[in-house]
């Protein structure tokens, strides 16, 4: 594992230095895109739109458009912006892990002690496990301010959740969402069965990527030259006639399962 960020926490007047790895590796194929002519592979090229000419990486720099004109941006320019966050994720308050709606949860990280920094990792992972409280804070990582919340994983080492900016949320207010009339009593109380009869504790390991794994499965066999059959799925009717009925068959089959 490679670190993507060096650091510290800042926890009050105490600094943690440490080090962010990524958490997640892609679970998709690594598919090429060819031509269908001669499969041969497609490359994406960076492009001077006026000469059509290719540009070298060392040729390429950052500008950001103010009243027709460019302002290019220097590495020092990126590095002057919020330096302090730029090498300290600093805590700004501690909060009930359950408060943040996890709609505004995005990509999660590894947090490493470097040297001299152990004491005060462990110190701040054991006190977040006994208080069942999360950190809220913010850093700068590739020219751009992190929101985050440092939590303990597994109980054994820290972990940073990126977070979105509520005003990055989009607002549902023009989707068709209809108020309709209250549900029935005897649908609700139901439903409530229903939910209570697929109740159980949630164990992440019980969930696989079945999809690349099925999708692996059919390359291997055109790979064999056997010829695909495709499987037609008929779309979901949507429109409920009698939900009584639909919620009973759904206990029952859940109940057959059970047995």
């Amino acid at each position: 594992m490679r670190a993507i960020w060096n650091g510290a926490i800042g926890f009050g007047l105490v600094n943690i230095p440490i080090k962010l790895y990524s958490a997640t590796d892609s679970s998709t194929l690594d598919l090429d895109m060819l031509d269908s002519n001669d499969l041969s592979n497609i490359r994406f090229k960076r492009v001077n739109e006026k000469t059509g000419k290719e540009v070298v990486w060392e040729n390429i720099v950052k500008g950001y458009k103010i009243e027709d004109k460019y302002i290019i941006l220097e590495d020092e320019d990126f590095a002057s912006a919020s330096p302090e966050k730029s090498k300290i994720l600093s805590i700004d308050q501690f909060v009930k892990e359950s408060e943040v709606d996890t709609a505004l949860f995005e990509t999660p990280y590894f947090l490493e002690p470097q040297k001299n920094g152990e004491a005060a990792y462990k110190l701040l992972l054991k006190a977040l496990m006994k208080t069942k409280m999360a950190g809220v804070g913010s850093f700068v990582l590739r020219e751009r301010e992190i929101l985050c919340l440092i939590r303990p994983y597994e109980d054994k080492i820290l972990m940073v959740n990126r977070m979105r900016y509520p005003e990055e949320m989009r607002s549902f207010e023009d989707l068709k969402i209809p108020s309709g009339s209250a549900p029935k009593p005897s649908e609700l109380k139901m439903a409530e069965q229903l939910i209570k009869s697929l109740a159980s504790e949630f164990d992440p390991s019980q969930y696989k990527d079945t999809y690349n794994a099925d999708l692996l499965k059919i390359i291997k066999q055109k790979a064999k030259g056997k010829k695909i059959k495709l499987t037609e799925v008929k779309e979901p009717e949507g429109k409920a006639t009698d939900l009584m009925a639909m919620l009973k068959a759904s206990l029952e089959k859940g109940k057959k399962k059970v047995s």
